[in-house]
């Protein structure tokens, strides 16, 4: 242990001690001494710091002080009634405070002891409590506050982390202050009864033991009891006092002696109005004029003063102000800090203003929050923050979403309506402002309140303007991930997971794949719409046939084939069949027999005309099974599944293509269709 951690060990044994031994005098007078010490250093440490955190032990400290100061008051009670002595300090205290007036001295502390009990301690006691309780009742909306300027990208998650455990911890301090409160008015009344007993006993012991007069008897324990109470009480009122200034502290940018001279010296005018007030106080009332002229005459020419610093500091503002933009519209950072590109952004018209504003009711920023976390766990990759802002070059009811600066998907909302999409048998009395849904292209209508109630019994599907917008948005992302996983978002998947797989990451990267190539396989599988949460599969398989091929393409598969079982439970239904479309046998030799074979990878080359063929074959097949409101997917052999995926990913880009080895022995498989030439 640390020799810090031992004195305090040490000063809790002492404390300990003072209750049960009797002490000596002059160690008495010491220990009087660290307690007046003490209770300095604590009302100097509350008045020179910015925020109550920076004393957070403070609840601790203040108890072990109250539990070393009783300990005094029980040994200097020891020593006052069985020796008729407490040492030089409580004797002087009695004798040159009170100015050897018995009845003053007992006056004086009865003052003290009011001053502490009904203003300050109980004052302590009630803003403790209240500030607990607030405190407590705002933790909510905080935490909603930090997850909004993390999620507009105005902090980063480090400090978003600081600031949710400064909230704990103001929370957890006010609550012990609370408690502590309770300490020292506890002391109060404790100090009252020792006070009585100590005079009581000690009159009655100087007569029957020590063989004292009344009067005697009464001098002596009377003057060493009431020493004895400002000794303890004079500290107590100066932690209770403490306690006051550190409970009280509100948002403040010093110490208190800054707060307190910036702030009531910030309104000179009213400084002015202050002395003229006292002045007129003393010319029109038989209050010495002399005193009032020269306070108030002082108060007038500092109020000038301070106002005709202010004055100049605002013109020097001014002007300073002025240089800086000319500097800033001079400099190449001007210019450059217009280059980014947000990953995501969201831009919407006046109209959809509240969608946004918390004080409006609008959970938009919540909303996107919770987007994220559902795509980190439906895709495995940290979506970037989505930038939210009102364009007044959008029409008032208008959206639009862009991905990397480009626009990709806009609409339109009526926030006093509901969206409304039919069942399949529509429903003639719900009557609307006909559109389509944003997300998948849905025919709907906009739907007054009114409305609603009458349109879900109908069986329709009825959302607000919120939860279109955040369908929508979750949508585009996952339409966009491949495109928003780049180097950087690799490197963090890769970092995250070295501390878990390190030997695994060192078989895969630096060699014999890049980052770069990582990304591209993880992007690839993105396209696809194929998770790739379960990264160390995927990094498993770039292990196993990295170092046999770095063709981003062959990998790809690979991966997907590794991740057979993911695929699998993606596509196949409990307890139905995999309704699927089959390559024939001689669509795919006619695709294999066209690949070329590159040093930069292998590529199809297939000519138009069989291109289209097979493109129309194809079509009529998914059509046919459409009909029937089924949505099969495309099933081939591994060989020339990715080469399939190249020819139709441009004009069937929402067509699953999936081969033999990525689906499950256990998997049932119904072909319900075959595509010949």
């Amino acid at each position: 242990m640390k020799a810090r951690d031992i004195s305090v060990l040490v000063g809790v044994i002492m404390i300990i001690a003072m209750l049960i031994i009797p002490l000596p005098t002059w160690l008495l007078d010491f220990f009087i001494i660290i307690n007046i010490t003490l209770a300095l250093i604590i009302i100097l440490i509350s008045m020179n710091m910015q925020e109550p955190l920076q004393f957070s032990i403070f609840p601790s400290l203040l108890l072990l002080v109250t539990l070393f100061r009783l300990g005094l008051n029980v040994s200097t009670t020891r020593s006052i009634l069985g020796y008729g002595k407490a040492g030089n300090v409580v004797h002087t205290f009695g004798e040159f405070v009170v100015g050897g007036n018995i009845l003053v001295g007992i006056v004086v502390f009865f003052i003290l002891v009011v001053i502490q009990f009904i203003v300050i301690t109980k004052g302590s006691e009630r803003v403790s409590e209240v500030a607990a309780r607030f405190t407590l009742d705002a933790m909510p909306g905080k935490q909603m506050s930090i997850d909004a300027d993390l999620n507009a990208g105005m902090i980063s998650d480090r400090e978003a982390k600081e600031r949710r455990e400064k909230v704990e911890r103001e929370s957890d301090f006010y609550g012990a202050m609370d408690g502590a409160s309770k300490f020292v008015k506890g002391d109060a009344i404790a100090g009252i009864i020792i006070v009585l007993i100590n005079m009581l006993f000690g009159i009655i012991i100087g007569m029957t033991q020590m063989g004292l007069s009344f009067a005697e008897s009464a001098h002596t324990f009377t003057l060493l009891t009431v020493g004895d109470g400002l000794v303890s009480q004079i500290p107590a009122l100066i932690i209770s006092t403490a306690t006051g200034i550190i409970v009280t502290r509100a948002a403040s940018e010093g110490n208190l002696g800054y707060d307190i001279s910036r702030q009531i010296l910030a309104y000179p005018h009213m400084l002015i109005v202050a002395a003229a007030t006292i002045i007129a106080l003393g010319l029109f009332t038989p209050i010495n004029d002399f005193v009032t002229i020269s306070i108030g005459g002082l108060i007038a020419i500092g109020g000038y003063l301070l106002l005709k610093a202010e004055n100049q500091q605002k013109e020097m503002n001014e002007v300073i102000e002025e240089d800086i933009q000319t500097e800033q519209l001079k400099s190449p950072e001007s210019v450059i800090s217009l280059l980014q590109v947000d990953p995501i952004e969201f831009e919407f018209g006046y109209s959809l203003i509240p969608l946004a504003d918390t004080n409006q009711g609008g959970d938009l920023l919540d909303r996107v929050v919770m987007i994220r976390r559902q795509l980190a766990l439906e895709l495995g990759m940290i979506v970037p923050v989505v930038r939210i802002r009102d364009n007044i070059q959008l029409q008032p009811n208008e959206y639009r979403i862009k991905i990397k600066g480009n626009e990709v998907a806009q609409g339109e909302l009526l926030l006093d309506h509901y969206l409304a999409m039919s069942p399949g048998i529509d429903d003639e009395a719900i009557q609307g402002i006909d559109t389509v849904e944003p997300a998948f292209g849905l025919p709907a209508q906009w739907i007054s309140e009114d409305m609603k109630e009458r349109a879900e019994m109908s069986g329709y599907t009825v959302v607000d303007p919120p939860s279109v917008v955040s369908t929508h948005l979750t949508e585009i992302i996952k339409k966009y991930a491949h495109e928003l996983i780049g180097r950087q978002e690799t490197k963090q998947l890769i970092d995250h997971m070295k501390e878990s797989y390190p030997t695994l990451i060192e078989e895969v990267t630096p060699d014999p794949l890049s980052v770069g190539e990582i990304q591209k396989v993880l992007s690839k599988l993105l396209k696809e719409k194929i998770s790739i949460r379960n990264l160390p599969v995927i990094f498993e398989t770039l292990a196993d046939f990295g170092k046999m091929s770095r063709d981003i393409d062959l990998l790809t598969e690979y991966a997907r084939q590794a991740l057979s079982r993911q695929i699998s439970k993606q596509y196949g239904q409990d307890n139905q069949p995999l309704k699927v479309i089959t390559l024939g046998g001689s669509v795919e030799k006619r695709i294999a027999d066209h690949v070329q074979q590159t040093e930069h990878g292998n590529y199809l080359s297939l000519d138009p005309q069989d291109s289209q063929l097979i493109f129309d074959h194809i079509s009529k097949e998914l059509e046919q099974s459409r009909s029937f409101g089924q949505t099969p997917v495309l099933l081939c052999s591994p060989a020339v599944r990715m080469y399939v995926r190249q020819l139709l990913e441009r004009y069937m880009p929402d067509l699953v293509i999936l081969s033999y080895n990525e689906l499950e022995p256990e998997l049932e498989v119904q072909s319900i269709g075959v595509v010949n030439i």
